[in-house]
C-alpha cells in the first residue's frame, strides 16, 4: 500500500491510513522533517514472511525544500534480548545535492502494444546517495581459453541505498500511480538542486 501526497496534514493522514503503529512512526518522521515544509511523500507498507513468522515493514519517504528523509520501521519478534516483541524506526535525512541517483524500473506488460500513460505493471524505485554500495566482482580473464595466468578480478560498483518494488497485483494501481508520481518528484527536485 503506497500513499503518496504534498502536505504535512496528508502525510500525517497517509501514515494512520497504514495502520502500521501510526504513532510512533508519525513521531519518527515528523521529528526529521521538522518544521519544514513537505513537497512530497510516499508511505509503502510491505508484508514480508520470515521463516515461520508474517512480518511487517513501513517506508516512508518524504522530500522538502532542501531534504529527502527515509523512514524505515520493522516489528520483530520476542528473542532473546526482549521478552515481548518490538519495533525498530530509523530515520535518515539526505541533502538534495547528495543524491547522486533515482532510478526508476518500469515492467509493462505486452510492451508490442505499449499506449502513452499506460501504467506500469510494476515499478522498483532506487535512489543512491553514497551512504551503500554494492560491489560484484568476479575473477577476470584474457578471453583466451588455453591461458592459466591470473588476471585479477573486475567488477562493478552500484549505489544501493534504497529499493522500492511496488506492483499493480500485490499494492494495487493506485500505489503504482503513487510511486510514479514520487519519484518524479524527487528526480526533479533532484534536477532542479544541481544546476543551482
Amino acid at each position: 500500500m503506497a500513499k503518496t501526497g504534498t502536505t504535512t496534514q496528508g502525510l500525517r493522514a497517509a501514515i494512520e491510513r497504514s495502520g502500521y503503529y501510526p504513532t510512533l512512526v508519525a513521531e519518527a518522521v515528523q521529528a526529521a522533517v521538522g518544521g519544514e515544509p513537505v513537497v512530497s511523500y510516499l508511505v509503502h507498507q510491505e508484508t514480508t514472511f520470515d521463516a515461520n513468522e508474517v512480518r511487517r515493514h513501513v517506508t516512508v519517504l518524504v522530500l522538502t525544500d532542501t531534504r529527502f528523509i527515509v523512514s524505515h520501521t520493522d516489528e520483530q519478534a520476542a528473542d532473546a534480548t526482549s521478552p515481548s516483541p518490538y519495533a525498530t524506526t530509523s530515520t535518515e535525512s539526505v541533502k538534495l545535492g547528495r543524491i547522486s541517483s533515482v532510478v526508476l524500473s518500469r515492467v509493462v506488460a505486452n510492451p508490442e502494444s505499449y499506449t502513452p500513460g499506460q501504467l506500469p505493471r510494476e515499478v522498483v524505485l532506487t535512489i543512491g546517495w553514497g551512504a551503500v554500495a554494492r560491489l560484484d566482482l568476479e575473477p577476470a580473464s584474457c578471453g583466451d581459453p588455453n591461458c592459466d595466468a591470473d588476471h585479477g578480478y573486475t567488477g562493478s560498483s552500484t549505489a544501493d541505498d534504497l529499493s522500492l518494488r511496488v506492483s499493480e497485483a500485490g499494492d494495487g494501481p493506485d500505489s503504482v500511480r503513487e510511486t510514479l508520481a514520487f519519484a518524479q518528484a524527487l528526480s526533479e527536485a533532484t534536477a532542479a538542486t544541481s544546476t543551482r
